[in-house]
């Protein structure tokens, strides 16, 4: 019966459920803080989407493939003419401008034994569930310059973009799909913010703001120089008249005549 209520509440939370649209759908923000960000895109894993379509003594594998939302509709097609899923990679697609391209595989998740929600309170459990709930889209930094990558490249998505995603279902033995879900909504990465639009505290500040702050920087950079220079001169000044005054009082002192002891 608990089992049962984790399953209904990832459903619920994820908008996964089979009763749904089926689409991947971006991260809930309980899960996913800062999604998107510029070059990632966190989308929860296909729970229970596609149940109906698993058979027993069957071995199967999701595919995850992305591709630009400016891509043509004509080349959103992720099999050939034989069913079978493309293989195509970032690279071959100039990162899902000409088409989609294979971002991730995964083992289908178990809609029977899903993350447990209570779990997420645990700091240690905390990133082992979100691997299993999640994907994020872009998280590789390395692979697409590694000669030794072999797995699915999944590098960083450009900042400003917009992007859309689909879920197969691959049947491992016959390397056919078997099922496969709506190309997601758009999903926009964020936009770099230019140095003047940046928010900075207490508040933002604009062009103007910087150039006055500037200036008032220089004139009281000038105007402490200035002290300084008056305060050196004034010290300077004092050092000499009172080194005049001192020579001259030795010059005094020579000048007076000695009085002369006289002989008896």
């Amino acid at each position: 019966m608990c089992s049962h209520w984790v399953v209904l509440a990832f459903c619920c939370l994820g908008q996964l459920c089979a009763d749904q649209s089926l689409k991947p759908q971006t991260a809930a923000p309980q899960l996913a803080t800062n999604n998107p960000t510029l070059t990632t895109i966190a989308i929860e894993k296909p729970f229970c989407m596609f149940d109906s379509s698993l058979r027993p003594n069957k071995s199967y594998v999701i595919y995850l493939y992305a591709m630009k939302e400016s891509a043509s509709a004509i080349s959103s097609l992720v099999t050939d003419n034989h069913g079978k899923p493309l293989n195509s990679t970032f690279q071959q697609t100039s990162g899902g401008q000409l088409g989609p391209y294979k971002a991730a595989s995964f083992n289908v998740p178990n809609c029977a034994s899903p993350p447990k929600l209570a779990d997420v309170g645990d700091v240690n459990e905390v990133s082992g569930i979100l691997k299993q709930y999640l994907f994020r889209v872009g998280d590789d930094v390395t692979c697409l310059y590694d000669p030794n990558f072999l797995a699915v490249c999944n590098p960083p998505l450009a900042p400003d973009t917009t992007y859309r995603f689909k879920y197969v279902l691959v049947d491992s033995t016959e390397g056919i799909m078997k099922d496969q879900t709506l190309w997601s909504d758009p999903i926009k990465t964020r936009r770099v913010k230019l140095p003047l639009k940046i928010d900075t505290w207490p508040g933002r500040r604009s062009g103007n703001m910087i150039v006055i702050t500037s200036i008032l920087s220089v004139l009281m950079f000038l105007l402490l120089a200035g002290l300084l220079a008056s305060v050196s001169s004034a010290v300077m000044g004092s050092e000499v008249s009172s080194g005049e005054t001192r020579g001259m009082s030795q010059t005094i002192q020579q000048s007076e005549p000695r009085p002369q002891l006289s002989s008896e």
